[in-house]
Order: structure tokens, then C-alpha cells, then sequence
């Protein structure tokens, strides 16, 4: 089976990532074009990967008019959404995009609604998902074996001025927008869609720091249907050089302490005699959501995360902002 015809839309720093497991899965995918807006970059890029054989662009359209693609990877900054869902859709192109998807709910099911009319195949990259401890949770809960469950708390926390634009509000959405997003989508995969949020944030941090206009503290409390909670809190001020997101789980009849999406504790505590459980992987998420993705082009059936749960997990954290906005509880359709 030929590999699939991969073009990669953002050369930014999160696509070094991703272009590295094209390259090691070359049996599966083939880079066939760069395009960034400063095209340089993709310059840079088709050298460094491709010894600058793979064409590059900075304007998608002329790189949809000219190559022949089977995928496109979407790797832009939030502000920098445009048509190209659309545009590769219309052309049968399967999309992988990074999270979030876009700035407004408008947006999102604009490509939700290209995408599902079109009938590609498209994953968000909220790799938390397959984390091999997550599945374990995952599979735990919806046989039942977890018990009901009962509270969700996660982490953030970081320190770092990173990248121009993601300090503005209008390019980013926020630091809850751009990266506990990832959590918050971890929230919905395990306890389902939420009945309210209420969430408070503040720049408390950075206001010394000339156009830094998101926060830089958060706490965000959902209610779920169940009477379940979840807690996700983050920040911009911690240790710096330092990357963390872990986050904890009660069920009634297990307690789950995740050092991250492979590493976990899970202890039984319905049954004394049942010892913990240990999960340890090593598991490369980055790779795995790119093999479900080609598995379901390869062969049909659904990708783990599309489009829809993309603009789902958007439209939470949307109103998480709008509850701090606001200073309410917001309440979900």
C-alpha cells in the first residue's frame, strides 16, 4: 500500500514534532510539500527533512493546486485559521489539525460541517487520548469496574514568555484556550459533556510584560450530569523550564494518580486485598494519533478524535472564558 501524500500547513515548532513521526513511519506517510506564511521557514524545513526535495509554499491554495495530497497536517497558531479545512475537504484531502482547532465556535463547526459533508477522515491533536494509562482509566470507567465517578482534578503549570503571539488574547484565546485546553478535552473524553462551568483568571504575573493580555492564573470548576465534578487549574508562573500537566481521579472504586497520559497509580479501594496498579509506558502519543488517523483512511471506521470533538472540546473551554468574563457560572447547551 503506497504511503499517503502528507503536506504539512504551519512550519512552527510543533511541527518538527510531527514531521519526525512521518519520517519514522515512511512505510505509512510520504512529505510531500511545506507552507508556511513566511516562507523561509518552510524552506527550512523541506532542507532539514526532505534535503529539500519536498516543494514549498506560503499560501496553502497554490499548494493545493499544485500537489497531489492524500493529508495535510494543520499546524497553525489558533490566530492563524482560515479556509483550509474547507479547502482541503472540498478536495478529498483527510486533515489532521493541533488543538485548538480555532478561536470561535463559528469557526469550528464551519469545519465540522465541511469535513462531515465531504465524509475525510480528520483527528485533533488532544494526544492526551492515548495515553496508555488514560486508556486503562477510559476502558475502567466504561465497563463500570471504575464505579461512579465522582471528581476529576488537573494541572497546568509552566513558566515560560513563550512565542509573540501567544501572549496576545486575540492570537492565542489565553493560556486556557492554547494549552490546558488539552485537559480540559481529557475532562469530556472521561466523564463525558458537562452541565456548567465556572471559571475565574487573572493576569497577576505578566502585567509588567508590554502586550501580555492573557492570564497568566486560573481556576475553572464543571459539573457534570452525574453530580461529578472537575477541577482544572493552571498557571504561567511556576517553575521555570519546567512542563507540567498531571492530574488526579476518583471513582468509587478506584483512586487514580496520573504522573502524566502513560504513568499511573491506580488503587482499588473498594477491595483491600486487590493490590494497585502501576501503569508505566513509554508510549509515543505524537505517533499514535497519526497511525489512527491513517488506519482509519486505510481502512474506515471513525479516528479517535475528530473534527466534532475538536469544536466540542473548543466550545468548553470557550466557556470557561466567558465565565470569567463574566464573572457567572456559565451554563452548556
Amino acid at each position: 500500500m503506497k504511503p499517503l501524500r502528507t503536506a504539512i500547513l504551519g512550519c512552527g515548532q510543533i511541527a518538527h514534532r510531527h514531521v519526525h513521526t512521518l519520517q519514522t513511519f515512511k512505510q505509512d506517510f510520504e512529505i510531500a510539500a511545506f507552507c508556511n506564511r513566511n516562507i523561509e521557514k518552510a524552506m527550512a524545513f523541506s532542507e532539514k527533512y526532505t534535503a529539500g526535495s519536498a516543494p514549498v509554499f506560503s499560501d496553502h491554495h497554490e499548494m493545493f493546486n499544485q500537489v497531489d495530497l492524500d493529508l495535510i497536517l494543520i499546524t497553525l497558531p489558533p490566530y492563524a485559521h482560515s479556509d483550509e479545512v474547507e479547502v482541503a475537504a472540498g478536495l478529498g484531502v483527510h486533515v489532521f489539525i493541533e488543538k485548538p482547532v480555532a478561536l470561535a465556535s463559528e469557526q469550528a463547526w464551519r469545519m465540522v460541517a465541511a469535513a462531515e459533508q465531504a465524509g475525510i477522515q480528520t483527528q485533533v491533536g488532544f494526544k492526551l487520548r492515548f495515553g496508555a494509562a488514560v486508556e486503562r482509566m477510559k476502558a475502567l470507567l466504561d465497563s463500570g469496574a471504575a464505579g461512579r465517578p465522582g471528581l476529576m482534578a488537573g494541572r497546568y503549570f509552566c513558566n515560560s514568555l513563550h512565542a509573540s503571539w501567544w501572549r496576545q488574547r486575540e492570537k492565542s484565546g489565553g493560556q486556557l484556550l492554547e494549552q490546558v485546553i488539552h485537559l480540559i478535552d481529557l475532562l469530556r473524553y472521561l466523564f463525558g459533556e458537562p452541565l456548567t462551568v465556572y471559571s475565574r483568571q487573572a493576569n497577576l504575573f505578566h502585567q509588567h510584560v508590554p502586550d501580555y493580555t492573557i492570564e497568566d492564573t486560573s481556576a475553572s470548576i464543571f459539573t457534570f450530569p452525574s453530580g461529578a465534578l472537575g477541577v482544572i487549574y493552571a498557571t504561567n508562573n511556576a517553575i521555570p523550564g519546567r512542563w507540567i500537566s498531571d492530574f488526579k481521579l476518583v471513582a468509587g472504586h478506584v483512586t487514580a494518580d496520573f504522573e502524566d497520559a502513560n504513568h499511573a497509580l491506580l488503587t482499588y479501594t473498594n477491595d483491600p486485598q486487590t493490590p494497585a496498579e502501576t501503569v508505566a509506558s513509554e508510549r509515543d502519543c505524537f505517533a499514535a494519533e497519526l497511525l489512527d488517523l491513517s488506519n482509519a483512511i486505510r481502512g474506515g471506521g471513525e479516528t479517535r478524535i475528530p473534527l466534532r470533538e475538536g469544536a466540542r472540546s473548543l466550545d468548553l473551554a470557550l466557556a470557561a472564558v466567558r465565565s470569567a468574563q463574566e464573572r457567572r457560572e456559565v451554563r452548556l447547551p
